[in-house]
């Protein structure tokens, strides 16, 4: 008990040191999710030894995983899944299936080096939307075209992972894997229903709850513990990884409140960011063994610049073939795609289950490990360059440049205002948006105070739209021309499955329409 104690305290002050010292990085080009693994490998017991995984340790940080992926499923929007963005997502991760496949069958390099079944495919198709949300929320990202695409492709990227898990990985015979995963949705769906109707009904129970959330009975909070703990235990129990029923948690919870509860959120972040998550990335970087890594850095290399080509470049070329339903440039387009290249807990997950079952050793999987580890600050870092080099417009800086090089330096200074102008016009545009989402105002007061808000936001937009030199209302007639158009593409696509008494199309063409209305600042300074 002393010894794990122990381990906890360290724990726990290298997840209270490692956001101080990413803030006190300018820029903070590192996500702390990266120290917290870097400190891992080096005081856990393959380094320095410092920190001790027993198994009580391991206990929690399991549950940090499962805390993870319960937000990563609580983030998923189930219209997104069947819109036109979510089923483009479906295909491209399905491609990326089969490049993975392909490459890790016939490239000889990766049998040599132990990488071999579908374990290693596996790796190499992940999206790690759980470690990205966090991301694209401090970079003013979520609810944006980018942020919204980054979304619909990386749903695919990790549910598809942590399903293909469970069917491929499985010890079992292929009709008993499917029987348990049949029983296990079976639960799953219970769990949703019943919590579903009874809010629909308004019975007793449901208004108990409703009135007892907000006090120290925590009664909605502790609901919610619950249903994670009994469906990663019914995952435990049918010999199935915890991410499973972590993930079916978090879409479950989703579902029971479709449009989402602040109060409960921000007391899930608080547990979860603030004791679990951080205990489940130290313990997962006290797994890596650096000297092994060290011992074969082309493994690592390779990994990172296969995981590119294989998951980033598909994605890319979907949505370049998709431009009517993603009309971005081709910075954004890339944006989009190295974000969806960040792969770093299923790749824990998966690893963990192969060196379990013998059919990887713990050499490889550290260096897999440490190579996601990596793309968690690789890839956002390269994505943050695309996305503020898009708003720059670098072509017409260069072509500018080249007509007046003297004025090279106010060239430049210009175009990055501009960028500047642009992304605080894009987040006006967001705030807006959001607003009109919010549940009914509960008096008077609370709605005038929200219409307040939203004429400062439009406000201070139309500001950052005239120094640009663009007027306003020509920017808000482009504006609803965009999403006049997007809706009638959307109800030419919707006639076909109307017929057929589908309704996917018409919700994928409302919400490219919402991606189009949050975007329109930027397209128009585009434009202009």
């Amino acid at each position: 008990m002393t010894v794990d104690l122990v381990s906890l305290t360290i724990i726990m002050l290298v997840a209270v040191l490692c956001p101080v010292i990413v803030q006190l990085v300018p820029g903070k080009p590192v996500p702390q999710t990266v120290l917290l693994l870097l400190a891992g490998a080096l005081l856990g017991p393959h380094m320095f030894g410092v920190i001790q995984v027993s198994e009580s340790v391991q206990l929690l940080s399991e549950l940090g995983l499962a805390f993870l992926f319960l937000l990563a499923g609580y983030e998923i929007d189930p219209k997104q899944l069947g819109g036109h963005q979510g089923r483009v997502g479906l295909a491209t991760w399905a491609a990326t299936f089969v490049l993975a496949f392909a490459v890790i069958t016939f490239v000889p390099y990766f049998k040599r080096h132990d990488m071999t079944g579908m374990a290693a495919v596996i790796t190499l198709t992940t999206t790690a939307l759980g470690t990205l949300m966090p991301i694209l929320k401090e970079r003013g990202l979520e609810g944006t075209p980018v942020g919204n695409a980054v979304v619909a492709y990386g749903t695919w990227g990790e549910l598809c992972p942590v399903l293909m898990m469970a069917v491929l990985l499985s010890t079992r015979s292929q009709w008993q894997t499917f029987l348990t995963l049949a029983v296990f949705a079976v639960i799953c769906a219970i769990a949703a229903l019943v919590p579903a109707k009874a809010r629909k009904a308004g019975n007793r129970f449901y208004r108990l709850v409703t009135k007892h959330s907000n006090i120290s009975e925590q009664v909605l909070m502790r609901l919610t513990v619950l249903l994670l703990i009994t469906l990663v235990t019914v995952s435990a129990i049918f010999d199935l990884d915890v991410v499973l029923g972590a993930f079916a948690a978090g879409f479950i919870l989703r579902y029971v409140i479709p449009e989402g509860s602040q109060t409960l959120e921000t007391r899930l972040d608080g547990i979860s960011y603030g004791f679990f998550i951080p205990i489940f990335f130290v313990v997962s970087g006290a797994a890596i063994d650096l000297k092994a890594v060290g011992g074969n850095p082309g493994l690592l290399i390779v990994f990172i610049v296969v995981l590119m080509l294989i998951r980033a470049v598909p994605v890319y070329i979907a949505m370049s073939l998709d431009r009517k339903a993603n009309p971005m440039s081709s910075h954004h387009r890339v944006t989009v795609a190295v974000y969806c290249a960040t792969a770093l807990p299923l790749i824990v997950a998966v690893t963990t289950v192969a060196v379990k079952a013998g059919t990887m050793q713990q050499m490889t999987a550290s260096t897999l490990v440490a190579a996601g580890a990596v793309t968690v600050f690789l890839m956002p870092l390269l994505a943050g360059l695309t996305y503020r080099v898009a708003d720059v417009h670098p072509v017409t800086a260069i072509g500018e440049i080249a007509h007046d090089p003297h004025d090279y330096r106010q060239i430049l200074h210009e175009h990055i205002e501009m960028a500047h102008l642009l992304r605080h016009a894009e987040r006006m545009d967001v705030f807006v948006a959001r607003m009109d989402t919010l549940p009914p105002a509960a008096s008077a007061a609370d709605a005038k105070l929200r219409a307040e808000l939203v004429q400062r936001a439009e406000r201070e937009r139309d500001r950052c739209l005239r120094e640009l030199g663009i007027d306003p209302v020509t920017a808000r007639e482009y504006r609803e021309d965009t999403v006049k158009r997007w809706r009638q593409a959307a109800s030419k696509r919707a006639g076909g499955a109307a017929s057929a008494g589908g309704t996917g199309g018409s919700a994928a063409g409302d919400a490219g329409a919402g991606d189009a209305g949050a975007g329109d600042a930027g397209a128009s300074g585009g434009a202009a």
